[in-house]
């Protein structure tokens, strides 16, 4: 029971996870900067991964799509199949659970669910690791060009979509991690009852070697009362 509950634990955690990282992929604010007046701030400029935007005071939006694949920055790109391969994994990994957990009526015997929700536990880590790296990169290259003092461009902070995508991340890699523990848990109870049972076998044959038969089946004596009358009756004859 204790172990069906930390698997429904882990796969809260993982699907709660799998959410946040696939809700940053549309999300707007990657990068953010702004553009100060007097009294308001007269623009907003923020970023993604698929585009570039402004917002002026009025709340009006202009938004240019990054032209072409070939002609962005490598670690645009790679951010893009980080999170994408992040998302898959995490599917992969949905799916996975709802056969391997206890709790469900498919996948076969224990080892086999066993087995199962241990892959499951491993496509949420990796998941949780692509997208833990994508985030921080993508970061990196913020942080990097707001210190550089020979940076000329505009210098942008760091938006709500990476503080999403690394508790997502935190979340899918500590519910897989836990996915695997429920498994190597189960396998030590699994164990432990074999070896009793063994013992318990060997046990029963050494008795019987030393000669103590554990279960001989006791015969009844024979009817003394029968066998007399018997006698007196071929005495008489």
């Amino acid at each position: 029971m204790g172990n069906m509950g930390t698997e429904i634990i882990a796969f809260i955690f993982t699907i709660s996870g799998w959410i946040l990282i696939s809700s940053t992929i549309p999300t707007d604010y990657w990068k953010v900067s702004s553009v100060d007046g007097t009294v308001i701030t007269t623009a907003t400029f923020w970023s993604n991964l698929w585009k570039t935007c402004v917002t002026d005071s009025t709340g009006v939006s202009n938004c240019k799509d990054f032209p072409s694949m070939l002609a962005l920055d490598a670690y645009i790109q790679v951010c893009r199949g980080l999170m994408i391969s992040a998302v898959c994994l995490g599917f992969f990994g949905a799916i996975l659970a709802l056969v391997g957990m206890k709790c469900t009526k498919i996948g076969g015997s224990e080892t086999t669910k066993a087995r199962i929700t241990c892959l499951c536990g491993l496509h949420f880590i990796l998941s949780g690791i692509c997208s833990l790296t994508a985030c921080s990169l993508y970061a990196h290259r913020i942080t990097s060009e707001f210190f550089d003092p020979l940076f000329v461009k505009q210098k942008f902070e760091l938006g709500a979509a990476l503080f999403i995508g690394w508790a997502g991340s935190v979340l899918s890699i500590l519910g897989g991690f836990i996915f695997c523990f429920s498994m190597s848990e189960g396998f030590i109870i699994r164990e432990y009852s074999y070896n009793g049972a063994t013992s318990f076998i060997s046990k029963r044959t050494k008795i019987t070697a030393m000669g103590k038969s554990p279960a001989t089946p006791r015969k009844d004596p024979p009817d003394q009362s029968f066998s007399g009358r018997q006698f007196e009756r071929n005495a008489y004859v």
